[in-house]
């Protein structure tokens, strides 16, 4: 459910791409060690790969925003993976049954329709070294985080006529009369309101729901580790032996 949101929902969809882990080849004894991949953080002993930040922001899963360096998208990127892994562990956990093909197929879509040609498509997931069925797997996953979150968080949320007519009268009315707009009747605008609030609301449930994961679950950060030694299988060197 990709939407124009500038909240964590929005974010649920950011980071569809996943890397595939690359395998460690063979050196002879007198080869120097080669870095293949790094592990940037490890969530529950899953890592997550830089190639994954990579592939996250080369098929423009997670837009710059104005100004931002790239070192700080790539950091806004793992904060976001790192999140979305704690959601799929959670929902794991629940052993949701597989989504409907028709909706993997259109979320699938709307990430290649965001490239000129379905060439210029491939050609980039190639680049990547990602599979168009991989990728295919991981929005599945995603929709089945979103799906939990309107089955099991959604509940959660109401929102009543005063919570409307507050919002109504303090921030909309307001809003349209300093921009020098007619302001339309409440009945004309309720259930407008009533989905803004009912977002807003549901993001918050979100926010909790992710800091309770991060809570309980055990979270190594590397990303500011460049130099230093590297966590995880992602090194090769002499007879074929992977990193510390």
């Amino acid at each position: 459910m990709p939407m124009a949101l500038s909240r964590p929902r929005a974010a649920l969809a950011a980071g569809l791409a996943a890397a595939l882990c690359c395998s460690v080849p063979a050196l002879s004894q007198d080869a120097a060690p080669e870095l293949i991949d790094r592990v940037v953080a490890v969530v529950d002993e899953d890592p997550i790969l830089a190639s994954e930040v990579g592939q996250v922001a080369a098929l423009g899963m997670v837009q710059p925003l104005a100004g931002e360096s790239d070192r700080s998208l790539r950091r806004r990127i793992l904060d976001q993976l790192i999140e979305q892994r704690l959601r799929f562990h959670e929902i794991d956990s629940f052993g949701f049954v597989e989504l409907p093909t028709a909706e993997v197929e259109k979320a699938f879509a709307e990430i290649r329709d965001r490239f000129a040609s379905d060439s210029a498509f491939e050609q980039r997931l190639n680049e990547l070294g990602l599979e168009a069925d991989s990728l295919r797997r991981l929005v599945a996953r995603q929709l089945m985080v979103l799906t939990y979150v309107d089955e099991r968080l959604g509940p959660r949320v109401f929102v009543d006529l005063e919570d409307i007519r507050a919002y109504y009268d303090g921030t909309f009315a307001p809003e349209m009369r300093q921009r020098g707009a007619a302001v339309p009747a409440l009945p004309a605008v309720r259930e407008a309101i009533r989905a803004l609030l009912k977002e807003e609301r549901l993001n918050e449930e979100i926010e909790r729901w992710t800091e309770e994961l991060r809570r309980a679950a055990d979270v190594e950060d590397y990303f500011d580790d460049v130099e230093g030694p590297l966590p995880g299988v992602v090194a090769a060197a002499g007879e074929g032996a992977t990193g510390s």
